[in-house]
């Protein structure tokens, strides 16, 4: 059998390595995110060693630029890019990049100064070109399979979120009454991180192109055009020359949407995409470490609000998954995307004049939305489409998502405009 003609290729069982394939995308979701939210839910640790230059806000805005330049590249070159090559390329960095912020650490015995501000920013840049690589990559990659896959892939960006929040607060109460205890929670909680990321090279190298359900898919998408899945197809044992068969018969027959026709064709989807995370970025995490003010929390009170924030993003990415509550309608994504900028003047007011309590209660349903909507975009929008175009439409929406985070994070130093904190 060659692959040159997807109607020949049999379909899977319905469960042949699919939950299999979840519990990976769930873990590289893991991986894609754990060392970026590692640098956040230390916030506490760098606002105590660099105390005037805003690190929360400074971090984010340093790590955003890289991650969209460098996927707007990677999106516009996507047809022509090995994606497996690109996935292990964008863990390693992260996995060598989370090991060298553990090693300067170490090196600087945690001190403060320019210096030391100016490696951690160098370091915080890698992570933006790494994002770019896997996130792009992965995405786009499960574009063309199962939507659960997808969900799984985001469940586990936002676990890392759960999972950085709930060592630091373990890691907090462990050492806080030990000498130097900050520092040693949060080498522990780095150290973790790398092994993570090396756990997901492992996986992403050696596992997840084996099963399979993926090697269905990845074989299909080849058969409708496809040249990204070539290697990953030759690791799985899918031989070569039926994949060059495949290349040469689809360059005659098939014909794929440009990026633009996609774009535009989709571009709600992505506006979609763009203002969820301009909304969500303008007050996570800056606004919830510098502008809440002062409770019975005392320094715990930003950590929780974290925590709380990455529980219910997580717990609604599951949500979708129930069919029967899944929002489909482009219309009524659209206007469930629009009506949470009311956020603003929630978040305003509540921090001028409500206790904790209420602040908490905003932090989750600010949570709950983002990781609703977020999955519902990403599983609706690519089905319909052959599998490269679901793979390059794949790339267009994070590179929206990444826009919106970055204009979020811009807009994020709005809130500190005429309070005396520049």
């Amino acid at each position: 059998m060659t692959i040159a003609d997807s109607s020949s290729i049999p379909s899977p069982t319905r469960l042949e390595g699919k939950y299999s394939g979840m519990m990976v995308c769930w873990i590289l979701g893991l991986g894609s995110l754990v060392s970026w939210n590692s640098m956040l839910t230390i916030g506490d640790y760098y606002y105590e060693l660099f105390p005037k230059y805003h690190p929360s806000r400074v971090l984010t805005l340093v790590y955003q630029p890289f991650a969209l330049v460098t996927m707007a590249i990677l999106a516009y070159n996507e047809a022509r890019i090995n994606t497996r090559k690109r996935n292990l390329t964008g863990f390693t960095l992260f996995f060598l990049s989370t090991f060298a912020l553990l090693v300067l650490d170490l090196a600087t015995s945690g001190t403060g100064g320019l210096g030391n501000y100016i490696g951690i920013c160098a370091i915080v840049a890698i992570f933006g070109v790494a994002d770019a690589f896997v996130e792009g990559g992965i995405v786009g990659d499960l574009s063309f399979m199962c939507p659960e896959f997808i969900q799984s892939y985001f469940a586990g960006l936002a676990a890392s979120g759960v999972l950085t929040s709930a060592l630091r607060l373990v890691t907090k109460a462990a050492f806080e009454r030990a000498s130097n205890g900050l520092r040693k929670g949060v080498m522990l909680f780095l150290a973790i991180s790398t092994f993570i990321e090396f756990l997901c090279i492992l996986l992403y190298g050696f596992i997840f192109s084996k099963l399979p359900i993926v090697k269905y898919y990845r074989t299909k998408a080849a058969a409708e055009g496809s040249k990204t899945v070539a290697a990953d197809l030759a690791a799985a044992g899918i031989k070569s020359e039926a994949t060059e068969r495949a290349d040469n018969n689809n360059t005659k027959q098939l014909e794929r949407l440009s990026n633009k026709q996609l774009f535009f064709q989709n571009v709600d989807y992505l506006l979609d995409l763009y203002l969820i995370y301009v909304l969500s970025l303008s007050i996570f995490p800056g606004f919830l470490y510098e502008n809440t003010g002062s409770h019975k929390l005392g320094s715990w009170y930003p950590l929780v609000l974290i925590a709380v924030y990455n529980m219910f993003d997580l717990i609604a990415r599951y949500i979708p998954l129930i069919e029967k509550i899944k929002l489909k309608s482009r219309k009524g994504l659209m206007i469930a995307t629009l009506s949470r900028f009311l956020f603003i003047p929630c978040f305003y007011f509540t921090a001028k004049y409500g206790d904790q309590g209420w602040m908490i209660m905003l932090v989750s349903f600010l949570g709950l939305t983002n990781g609703y909507l977020t999955v519902c975009v990403l599983t609706v929008a690519p089905q319909g489409y052959k599998g490269p175009e679901q793979n390059a439409l794949g790339n267009l929406l994070v590179l929206c998502l990444l826009a919106g985070l970055f204009s979020g994070v811009a807009l994020d130093w709005l809130w500190i405009i005429g309070n005396g904190k520049f």
